[in-house]
């Protein structure tokens, strides 16, 4: 066994913190009701209004320096907002990838292209939402992708596709990985791959096309296609050959962050729960007098404190700079988990009810479960906790 604890004190929050961002987000999400989202969702639309409205309040440049317009929060501070748009009811997809994606230019980028994008992106005149990096041959064998970026002259030619590529119809800026050495070529499969910050305003139809999926859930989801695209050659992050590296470097923070959503569905799922629970009543005595429908509630909430619990001691671990991938993958599996619980108990407790759109338990139903299998599958979590943190043999 090899866990990631160290003798280095760290201290987390156990009450409630960063009060007034909360109370803040809280305020700008009762302007964007369950009608608001059952709308998009019907329509399949951007959340244009919204995301508007977290950019001018500064929640999406949370995360960049001052130095460069942003707000220079910690982490557990970007937490709290994804959490508390989803407790409201709403759906922070298109906020979150701003945060997390553009940790890749921060970290790895040129002086010039920090100083060229993260303003922009921070006063919202620049949208970095596009990730490039699942194909449809290769899934979670990132290593095995097929895109290529071959370098000609001063540009790249990127030839290959991406699949659920989300908000790439209202992106400006793509964070695209591609192999640029082939793969019989390199010494380890994970070298000879590279990170591209493309400019889709300049690409779209000049090698690039996008295509939107229709999904279950109103991510605006796309694949797209690079037929001889030709990009800049300063469109490169860092070194050639080390994109993976920087790709992954990046993972424990999205994966801290996102599982945030899921605690942020857990309670909205508890709370609507209770709510109807003591509201309804059938056979003269309200509905939540019934152990059957008590129970699952109450044993979704113990999972929900557990999960959150998990996700403060992964948020402390990073803030500390201290190893903290198996605390990451805890708690995107904990909280995927019991928010998937508290969904089930949800829909159980308004019965007939929990399907009529105008009560939004579907759409968050729906939209909680994609947790479990993005941006990374429960099963890969096992996978990665069976093998790094138990010492157990390679299961893959």
């Amino acid at each position: 066994m090899n866990p990631s604890d160290s003798t280095t004190p760290v201290s987390m929050p156990l009450q409630e913190d960063y009060t007034e961002i909360r109370e803040s987000v809280r305020r700008i999400c009762a302007d964007y009701p369950g009608s608001y989202w059952r709308d998009l969702d019907e329509r399949e639309a951007y959340p244009t209004e919204f995301v508007k409205a977290m950019t001018e309040a500064g929640f999406l440049s949370a995360l960049i320096p001052e130095e460069y317009g942003g707000a220079g929060l910690p982490l557990r501070a970007a937490c709290v907002i994804l959490e508390e748009i989803h407790a409201c009811g709403g759906n922070a997809a298109a906020t979150h990838a701003q945060m997390y994606t553009m940790g890749t230019v921060l970290r790895h980028g040129s002086p010039e292209q920090k100083q060229r994008y993260l303003p922009q992106i921070a006063a919202g005149s620049l949208r970095l939402q596009a990730f490039g990096v699942t194909e449809p041959t290769t899934g979670s064998d990132t290593t095995k992708l097929k895109t290529r970026a071959v370098r000609e002259g001063d540009h790249y030619v990127v030839n290959g596709q991406k699949i659920w590529t989300s908000r790439a119809l209202h992106s400006d800026l793509m964070l695209l990985l591609a192999r640029t050495t082939p793969l019989e070529q390199v010494t380890k499969k994970t070298e000879g791959l590279s990170v591209f910050l493309v400019d889709m305003r300049e690409a779209v139809g000049k090698g690039m096309t996008i295509r939107p999926i229709k999904a279950m859930i109103n991510h605006n989801t796309t694949e797209v296609f690079f037929d001889n695209l030709r990009i800049p050659a300063d469109s490169l992050i860092g070194q050639e050959g080390k994109g993976l590296r920087y790709i992954m470097d990046g993972m424990n923070a999205e994966r801290i962050l996102v599982s945030h959503e899921s605690l942020g569905d857990a309670k909205w799922f508890i709370k609507t729960a209770v709510n109807y629970a003591n509201d309804r009543r059938v056979f003269d005595r309200p509905i939540g007098q019934n152990q059957g429908i008590q129970f699952p509630i109450a044993k979704a909430y113990a999972q929900t404190q557990a999960a959150e619990l998990m996700l403060r001691k992964a948020a402390a671990m990073f803030e500390a700079g201290l190893p903290c991938g198996e605390y990451a993958n805890l708690s995107k599996l904990l909280s995927a988990e019991a928010a998937w619980e508290a969904g089930e108990a949800c829909m159980q407790t308004h019965g007939g009810f929990a399907y009529a759109r105008e009560y939004d338990v579907e759409r968050k139903w729906r939209e909680a479960r994609v947790q479990r299998t993005a941006p990374i599958s429960t099963n890969m979590i096992l996978s990665y906790l069976g093998e790094h943190v138990l010492g157990l043999p390679r299961s893959y």
